[in-house]
């Protein structure tokens, strides 16, 4: 099963949530039952305009997808930066080459909006999500924080 990436529409947000919940980490922090805060969230997404949702779509359903946000700013000569975030795949379909596939999509978006650098996080929970991500490439080079503001 290949899937076609393309930028989310708003009738993607409940497939796409559905996603990020499936999985042990986002079945505690996701809440499916508030559709009404993820649909204003997509659509301040939207509006920012570098910042982007896209959705790996197979027979007829999303099966895939993450975000992708457009930096720009002064550090490393100026260098324009792609941030990778919430990168799911439907749990059935995992291992089969649709992330491969789905971070390639992201990198060649990326260089099309003129980055020099792809960047993400990955939980520390994630062992399997960081060997998939350093068969990419990618390497971990960096050590990152985070502090609630709530």
């Amino acid at each position: 099963m290949t899937p076609h990436f393309r930028e989310a529409r708003r009738a993607d947000v409940p497939e796409v949530v559905a996603l990020l919940a499936d999985d042990t980490l986002g079945a505690t922090r996701e809440g499916t039952g508030e559709i009404d805060r993820y649909l204003a969230a997509f659509d301040a997404m939207r509006a920012e305009g570098a910042n982007h949702l896209i959705v790996g779509e197979a027979g007829g359903r999303v099966v895939a997808t993450y975000q992708l946000t457009f930096i720009t700013g002064l550090s490393l000569k100026a260098t324009r930066r792609a941030q990778v975030e919430s990168v799911r795949v439907a749990a059935g379909l995992r291992g089969g080459g649709i992330g491969q596939l789905l971070m390639a999509d992201a990198e060649r978006r990326a260089r099309e909006a003129g980055c020099g650098l792809i960047q993400l996080t990955s939980n520390r929970e994630r062992a399997a999500a960081h060997r998939f991500y350093d068969r990419l490439g990618y390497a971990a080079s960096h050590l990152g924080y985070k502090k609630p503001l709530g």
